[in-house]
């Protein structure tokens, strides 16, 4: 299919997506309506003789060809697995040893911060890791889902982002090389970390609402439910009713992670060619920077649920029909994000590869007539913009690099750095608050949260963090790209807001408590 230049109607479907998932909480009809709304426009607008077939045909063939198979199969494998854990008492025994060593929300919200710096190789990883292990440990201590989903999701793409051996590394590094304008595409990612102020005033952030106790929007009041008893959770009524294993330790919980780990580290590297015939590739971060993470990732799963199986069914933790019951069970609880996943793919589809969005940004961006000194904040807007809308960050750099390169070496090579890291900024900060983006799904999921709850109190965190950044860019673009008086303007301006915001959710809480 060709693509067909919509202009400013490339951006209609993920806009009628997002207003109506937020609206109607309907998120399944929703991301359907983006999707057929984008393809009756492709369908009208390429003159299809049959505009109700061609929009209905157009959409599942795009469908088809978006689908990324190896992240629903990990997807799938991954809930068999926590099933089966769960099943096996693992869950349970995790529960109560971190209760008697984590003892305080605070600690709590900590521990699950540190888990998700530690796990920087791939977003999905972290995102679906990170809320089979802490899940027991913050229901315990009465954490809301929301907020638990906000951590994981806080700590995946911002901190891929920023983490030189990842698989965002290597999409980055790929799109860097597009452009031909660096010696090193990895030094030039490199440079990029100080400057991406959205991946690293979020991890502020995070610390900030851990340590200080601060919240404020619809996080404040989740919080507050949680702490009368209603955490959030969604999508345990099958693990209510399932026989759970007494004998299960610890064990059963660590051992499948740690597996988990393990395979994925050793798939990355066997995938990316680390023991292939090709000696370029024979160190850890050039294999890494070749890899598919996603086949790594279903390896990983396939053989730590190989794993527990070993581990479970010999020793009678789990009899073997049960075993297996419970992978489907499992693999039924990820279908709705796995759903979800399909749709927010095909959205984002429609709009690159049918309507043109890319070409619609790219004149937004050039023909503005723009001055160097608002450049970093400018780009910053359009990446974050653009994300938000198609629900993908390495779509959106892979679009914006090779444009925006050219544009700053022409205005100002001083601030070229700092443009390319107001690209990746914007672009995760879309993908970290896009209802559409894959890893705020599987944050979700992970986190066994309601989705759209997990974006409208995630939201206002995300969008504290954004404007800050803005004002680190546009002290960056007048300064010609000065590291310390940019990221200091984005601290200030952070702290200040998110001070400002507590105290008037502290304040409208009281009144609504007094009334």
């Amino acid at each position: 299919m060709e693509a067909y230049n919509a202009g400013w109607l490339s951006i209609l479907p993920p806009v009628i997506a997002i207003v109506l998932a937020l609206v109607t909480k309907e998120v399944f009809f929703s991301l359907m309506l983006g999707v057929l709304s984008g393809t009756f426009i492709y369908a009208v607008g390429t003159g299809a003789e049959n505009v109700v077939m061609g929009t209905v045909e157009v959409a599942f063939e795009i469908m088809t060809k978006k689908v990324d198979f190896n992240i629903i199969i990990f997807c799938s494998l991954l809930g068999a697995l926590v099933y089966v854990v769960f099943l096996a008492g693992g869950s349970r025994a995790y529960g109560r040893w971190a209760s008697k060593r984590i003892k305080t929300k605070r600690a709590a919200l900590l521990s699950t911060s540190g888990l998700g710096i530690t796990i920087f190789i791939d977003d999905y990883f972290n995102c679906l890791t990170i809320g089979t292990v802490m899940t027991p440990v913050t229901d315990t201590l009465k954490v809301s889902r929301a907020k638990l989903a906000y951590i994981i999701d806080a700590t995946a793409a911002p901190i891929c982002i920023i983490a030189p051996v990842s698989s965002w590394a290597a999409a980055v590094g790929s799109s860097l090389a597009s452009t031909g304008a660096f010696e090193s595409d990895f030094a030039a990612f490199v440079s990029t970390i100080p400057y991406n102020f959205y991946a690293l005033l979020s991890i502020v952030m995070v610390f900030a609402v851990c340590c200080l106790n601060i919240d404020f929007g619809p996080m404040a009041r989740a919080e507050a439910r949680a702490e009368q008893g209603t955490l959030g959770n969604v999508g345990k009524s099958a693990q209510a009713d399932a026989e759970v294993s007494q004998k299960g330790t610890i064990a059963e919980m660590v051992v499948p992670i740690v597996a988990l780990v393990i395979f994925a580290c050793l798939g990355f590297l066997y995938n990316g060619g680390y023991w292939g015939s090709d000696p370029k590739y024979h160190t850890i971060a050039a294999a890494l920077g070749n890899c598919t993470a996603s086949k790594g990732l279903v390896w990983a799963s396939f053989g730590a649920l190989t794993v527990a199986f070993i581990q479970f069914v010999p020793r009678g933790l789990v009899s073997m029909k049960a075993f297996l019951d419970g992978c489907i069970e499992g693999m039924k609880a990820m279908l709705p994000a796995n759903v979800i996943l399909v749709l927010a793919w095909t959205i984002s589809g429609v709009c690159r590869d049918l309507l043109s969005t890319p070409v619609f940004v790219e004149q937004a961006v050039t023909g503005g007539g723009l001055s160097a000194g608002f450049l970093p904040a400018i780009v910053f807007l359009v990446a974050a913009f653009l994300s938000f809308s198609t629900g993908t960050a390495w779509g959106t750099f892979g679009i914006l690099i090779p444009i925006v390169v050219p544009v700053a070496q022409a205005l100002d090579p001083q601030l070229l750095v700092v443009t390319l890291s107001a690209t990746l900024a914007g672009s995760v900060f879309g993908d970290h608050s896009s209802p559409i983006s894959d890893t705020t799904i599987l944050s979700s999921a992970g986190a066994g949260c309601d989705h759209i709850e997990h974006v409208s109190t995630q939201l206002p965190y995300a969008l504290v963090v954004a404007a800050s950044c803005f004002v680190g860019y546009l002290v960056a673009g007048m300064t010609h790209g000065s590291l310390l008086p940019s990221f200091l303007a984005g601290l200030v301006t952070l702290g200040i807001m998110v001070f400002v915001l507590h105290r008037l959710s502290v304040r409208r809480m009281r009144a609504a408590t007094n009334s």
